[in-house]
């Protein structure tokens, strides 16, 4: 049997994800300033993820995209970012959160058009096999054993 720990921290104190972005580097530079701060994995967390993620002005969270497997879940704590999606934008405010079911092809991506940070948690579930599609480049991902793997559309390698 295995003692369970209780561990609390302050999140905002939690280390910096260690590489920036896992996008090919060319890509990278489209969400240069996001900070996360992986909290999920401090605690030893396997079936999701928790970030907390601060976008200074002018950055982005992600590439607009959509999963196939994985749901994805933001909730707004500071700022004002614009979510973009298949529908188009809409500015949320703190307290307000946005959900994205898998498979339903939504993409979606928020962007820090305002002059303050924005701060908000996201979760995400680990599903192995995930396919994600970037509606707005020429970029495919898949989730392969813990790792994502970055593809041109037409299924050449970055």
């Amino acid at each position: 049997m295995t003692k369970n720990t209780l561990a609390v921290i302050h999140a905002a104190e939690a280390p910096l994800r260690a590489k920036p972005s896992v996008y090919p580097p060319m890509l990278a530079a489209r969400v240069k300033g996001r900070e996360k701060r992986p909290l999920g994995d401090l605690f030893g967390l396997t079936n999701f993820g928790v970030n907390l993620t601060r976008l200074p002005p002018g950055a982005a969270s992600s590439l607009r995209h959509a999963h196939s497997k994985q749901d994805e879940f933001v909730y707004v704590l500071q700022g004002n970012p614009t979510l973009h999606t298949n529908d188009g934008k809409q500015t949320l405010s703190p307290g307000m959160c946005a959900g994205f079911k898998a498979g339903t092809g939504n993409a979606h991506s928020l962007i820090n058009e305002t002059t303050e940070d924005v701060v908000y948690l996201e979760v995400g579930d680990r599903t192995d096999g995930d396919e994600v599609s970037y509606p707005d480049e020429d970029l495919c991902a898949r989730f392969v054993g813990g790792a994502w793997v970055f593809t041109r559309k037409d299924g050449t390698p970055y």
